[in-house]
């Protein structure tokens, strides 16, 4: 940096500690600054120490204040005191996925929706680094993007998982391809209406222009819209359930790529030999073989490593069999559109044990397919 920049992190989880070191080593001068109780951060204070950081536990004082900008952790709610105080100065406000891509030379590939997305992007990278290129996975799936982000060549291929909180405060992020995998109730403890949250989804396609790509789920009630919407980027559809005109879709249980022209069609793989089962993870290998053909990976390896890839622990997991009945860890399915899918996955008789945060979804979206299932 030409000039000693200063910041405040607020939050100091994984994110919040990685883009605090980014920013150090890059020669800011850094501050961070978390609600926890000290008798609960002793870890994040050990690194902040290491670190050589200013740091305040407890709450947010106006020393969090006295910087040129804020940058969010995605769990700090956008409404605390703290931040309403820094718009009303004029203080720039942030987040850690706009810092770190101001440092990545990489090719950035962006997914989000509310159900898929760890999935999605693991599945990407595996592809990559099956076909022989350089790949790197962060953001939501647990590597923060600051962590990786200087390590990441012209020519990397960096995945990002991304949640709606971690677009709400992007200013020039730009990924060469971005992925919507789809928009069902979630987080309704955080936005006021589907429409704002999905809202905050589409942001991921801000700076893209007309050399990038979109690649989305057609058959996703709420993503349909992108049809009818204007874009910069080049639009590719997924569909398990018609055929489409630029995109991916399904020819007689085979995924199939039309990536142009009417006749310019590439069947990859049979449905049935893809390594994760059930009609969600279907779209998702549609979004990854697109993600992956546009980035310069041949038919070919797309069919291998969609064919070698595995459940992700806690997704659908295979954890035992035992006297015939199998014991499947889906905990990562947090709300009622993954449990529909993930009910929707098996043909045999299902025992389910299901539990956790409401998040105001609607159950009586349950009702069908447990009624059918279960």
């Amino acid at each position: 940096m030409s000039e000693k920049a200063t910041y405040t992190i607020l939050g100091a989880g994984r994110s919040g500690l990685a883009v605090a070191r980014l920013l150090s080593e890059e020669g800011a001068e850094v501050f961070v600054s978390d609600a926890r109780p000290e008798s609960e951060s002793f870890e994040q204070i050990e690194i902040l120490e290491l670190l050589g950081l200013d740091y305040e536990f407890g709450g947010h004082t106006d020393r969090s204040l006295d910087a040129e900008t804020i940058v969010l952790s995605p769990g700090v709610p956008p409404s605390i005191p703290v931040l309403l105080e820094a718009e009303e100065r004029g203080v720039r406000i942030t987040n850690e996925i706009e810092i770190a891509s101001c440092f990545c030379d990489g090719t950035i590939i962006g997914i989000t929706g509310t159900n898929g997305k760890t999935t999605t992007a693991e599945l990407i990278g595996h592809i990559c680094r099956e076909a022989g290129k350089k790949a790197f996975v962060a953001g939501n799936v647990g590597t923060p993007f600051s962590t990786i982000a200087r390590q990441a060549d012209a020519e990397s291929i960096v995945v990002l998982e991304l949640s709606s909180f971690q677009l709400e405060r992007i200013e020039s992020f730009h990924p060469h391809v971005a992925v919507l995998l789809n928009v069902t109730p979630d987080h309704m403890d955080r936005y006021e209406s589907i429409e704002e949250y999905g809202s905050a989804k589409l942001w991921i396609t801000t700076n893209q222009d007309e050399s990038d790509w979109l690649i989305f789920n057609g058959d996703d009630k709420w993503l349909r819209r992108i049809k009818d919407m204007e874009f910069k980027p080049e639009r590719l559809e997924c569909s398990i359930r018609m055929s489409v005109e630029k995109g991916a879709f399904l020819d007689n249980e085979n995924l199939t790529l039309r990536m142009g022209k009417e006749d310019n069609v590439e069947q990859v793989i049979s449905a049935s030999e893809i390594g994760i089962r059930g009609p969600h993870n279907l779209v998702n290998s549609m979004a990854a073989a697109l993600a992956t053909r546009v980035v310069g990976v041949s038919g070919r390896k797309i069919s291998e490593g969609l064919r070698s890839f595995r459940s992700l622990p806690h997704r659908l997991e295979d954890v035992a069999l035992v006297n015939g009945v199998r014991y499947v860890n889906d905990s990562k399915g947090t709300n009622t559109d993954a449990l529909r899918f993930a009910l929707a996955s098996f043909e045999e008789p299902i025992v389910l044990i299901a539990g956790g945060r409401a998040k105001k979804n609607d159950y009586s979206e349950l009702l069908r397919p447990v009624r059918e299932r279960v």
